[in-house]
């Protein structure tokens, strides 16, 4: 498994880049705007990860701005912790068969998210490509939020 990335939606872009760029020193190292779901994604590191960043999936901060104003009461505002791991399907399984839900289940192979005890949403990513969608994850539905 790989640390990847934690996110936290922003309200307010230019005031967030400024406080975590410019007052705390990290850089942006990639950004993505994806007008069909209304968002923007920014990645930061800190300057000692920024270089191998991209190389090396340095751990990251997400800044994920949504376009469109919400309220991120309730703690919102911060949205997962992101690993890569080997094999989604046998992580979801262990996961599931130590009780825990599997809230998004990685029906296309690619991508599920679970849930800690404290409830805190956690993102897991297939390493490399897809595998191919298999039961009983493709059938399965969300549970809950993540």
């Amino acid at each position: 498994m790989q640390f990847l990335h934690t996110m936290i939606r922003v309200s307010d872009l230019e005031a967030s880049l400024h406080f975590y760029c410019q007052l705390l020193g990290l850089q942006e190292v990639r950004r993505t705007d994806h007008p069909q779901g209304r968002f923007t994604l920014i990645f930061l590191a800190a300057p000692d990860d920024a270089v191998r960043a991209e190389a090396t999936h340095a751990p990251l901060i997400e800044l994920t701005h949504n376009w469109d104003p919400e309220d991120y009461g309730g703690g919102r505002n911060f949205g997962h912790l992101a690993f890569a791991v080997e094999d989604i399907y046998a992580t979801c399984q262990r996961l599931m068969d130590g009780g825990v839900t599997i809230a998004r289940p990685p029906r296309d192979g690619r991508m599920a998210f679970v849930r800690s005890p404290d409830q805190i949403s956690i993102e897991l990513l297939q390493k490399g490509q897809p595998l191919p969608p298999e039961e009983p994850w493709q059938s399965m539905e969300n549970a809950g939020q993540w």
